[in-house]
């Protein structure tokens, strides 16, 4: 549930992880959940192959047999694909989606699949789907499945809005996204209304005495009250294993005999429970923005909140290098730290304004900053809001902070918080109290001066949840999947490089091939890197498996 997090999340660091959130000017222009980073669910496995191929040949981990396999009508629909609808208030509104170069429209369509796959033949859920076609049939390979991130991220507004830097991808593939459970237009968690939310994001979520820690695990039990009254029947099926059971029904409803995939931030924790879950129906994956599938709770905000402070630090160097032309005061990075711990003490006991009626709280601000961080590009807005919010004027930051939380301009919120939280709470069975989340602080704090205070109360998040968790952490184990192309950005403050290490690992022998990338912000591909692209197109288009260890520096 909302709470402290950087991400489209507010529980538990390990799987707060989104995709980049675009900002010009003061006007959120794009709004994704990827990655963002800001990127994590996890999901129990199911399987069937094609026809029921690969249930009669025992080839994925569940086995001959599987009770929780999709019945025939679910994975022999034919899928209706007509032109995209405008964005539900869910997905986070806006336009339909634009045509892509040379006029090529985006279809949309619904799928159904088991809303509990302990009873696949019981009630349904219907999903929601976007393609766009390969621009070359004659080489087609099949689709190309995108998660962006989140979770809590929807894949049907997410993959238009990056549509044409996937256009090389298009010449061999069927591009393809999808809202996942609980996501977007795909039976939306729902939890507090607009007015609600606002109230709600501006709250203290670093207490500082016993009156405000009752506050804030008040405004838990609050927000977590609100999903269980709107979306309790959907809260317990909302976790990665069943978002990756879908992604395989998915896959044999588009009539392919592999899963080609494309994961970024928490899209590669999907990916990679789909492939313990199905390895021998993986074809060619790409996991990007990677996280660690073999952190808990604990160490993955402590790697999130030293991810943050290692981006922050980069930045504060870089406005340092700029001599005068830095914004801030600071003539070394740590006098730029000092300037804004002290500007978000200031703001805790007096927030400044804002946008209209609302103020920036030192919970919005902090929030705001980490946004900035997910890409070196915003870097400028950072330096900008800084030195704003230091004069009076908190609009940028709070832009910023609306942009991780997906409020639009006219005040309207997405479902990602709520979807975030619903997947974050069922996916892990970690439960903390008050006294065992204050006795981590300290090493919070000591991990990041700016961020540790905010990342270390969030391990509260799931604490007055009211579903139960499935595991501790996800199994990712893939042996016998086909290679699997993990990118790891040694800049990135979401999805700290170790991630992508431990992900190889975890995979197995001969399955993870990690590829390197020594940068800033969240996620390798698009990050202009020619070096990552090549080797990604590669991969994909050509089936050329870069070697392992390659490094990647442009």
């Amino acid at each position: 549930m909302p709470m402290p997090s950087f991400s489209a999340s507010t529980a538990p660091a390990r799987r707060r992880r989104r995709a980049l959130t675009a900002v010009a000017g003061v006007t959120v222009a794009t709004l994704l959940a990827a990655a963002g980073c800001s990127g994590s669910d996890s999901d129990s496995g199911g399987r069937a192959g094609r026809n029921s191929q690969n249930d009669q040949d025992g080839q994925n981990r569940t086995g001959k047999g599987d009770k929780t396999a999709p019945p025939a009508d679910l994975t022999s629909q034919k899928l209706d694909w007509k032109d995209c609808p405008t964005p539900s208030a869910a997905e986070g509104g806006g336009t339909a989606p634009s045509p892509l170069p040379g006029g090529t429209e985006w279809e949309c369509a619904s799928m159904a699949a088991p809303l509990d796959y302990a009873k696949p033949k019981g009630d349904t859920i219907d999903l929601a789907l976007i393609r766009a076609e390969t621009s070359d049939p004659d080489k087609r390979i099949g689709s190309l499945a995108f998660n962006f991130g989140g979770p809590g991220g929807s894949g049907v507004t997410g993959l238009p809005s990056f549509g044409k830097e996937y256009e090389k991808l298009r010449t061999r593939y069927d591009l393809v996204s999808f809202d996942p459970r609980g996501v977007g237009r795909s039976d939306p968690v729902e939890c507090k209304d607009d007015k609600q939310l606002d109230a709600y994001y501006a709250k203290d979520m670093t207490p500082d005495d016993s009156a405000e820690e009752k506050s804030y695990v008040d405004g838990l039990k609050w927000y977590a009250s609100g999903c269980e009254q709107k979306s309790g029947k959907a809260l317990p099926h909302v976790g990665t294993v069943n978002a990756a059971r879908d992604m395989d029904l998915m896959r044999q409803v588009l009539g392919d005999d592999k899963l080609n995939y494309f994961g970024i931030s928490y899209g590669t924790e999907l990916g990679g429970v789909y492939a313990h879950l199905f390895p021998k129906s993986v074809g060619h994956a790409v996991f990007d923005a990677v996280v660690d599938p073999t952190e808990g709770t604990e160490q993955g905000s402590l790697g999130q909140a030293k991810g943050f402070q290692l981006a922050f630090t980069n930045f504060a160097k870089d406005c340092v290098s700029r001599g005068d032309a830095c914004q801030l005061p600071g003539s070394n990075p740590e006098e730029i730290e000092n300037f804004v711990v002290g500007l978000l003490d200031r703001l805790d006991k007096r927030p400044v304004t804002g946008l209209g009626s609302r103020k920036l709280t030192e919970t919005q601000a902090t929030n705001g900053i980490a946004q900035a961080l997910y890409s070196k590009e915003f870097w400028p807005l950072l330096e900008q809001g800084l030195d704003e919010a230091d004069g009076g004027s908190g609009a940028l930051l709070l832009v910023l902070s609306d942009a991780m939380n997906g409020r639009n301009e006219k005040g309207q919120y997405s479902n990602i918080q709520a979807a975030n939280a619903a997947v974050n709470c069922v996916d892990s069975k970690e439960r903390y109290t008050l006294a065992r989340t204050k006795a981590k602080l300290p090493e919070f704090r000591e991990a990041s001066p700016v961020f540790g205070e905010f990342l270390g109360w969030g391990l509260l998040g799931c604490s007055e949840w009211p579903v139960p968790g499935e595991s501790d952490k996800p199994d990712v184990s893939a042996p016998g999947s086909a290679p699997i192309l993990v990118i790891g950005n040694t800049g990135d403050p979401a999805t700290p490089f170790e991630g992508a290490q431990a992900m190889t690992k975890a995979l197995g022998k001969g399955v993870g091939v990690e590829l390197v990338y020594e940068g800033q912000g969240h996620g390798a591909y698009n990050s202009g890197s020619t070096c990552v692209q090549d080797a990604v197109n590669g991969y994909l288009l050509d089936n050329k498996v870069p070697k392992a260890g390659t490094v990647c520096r442009n």
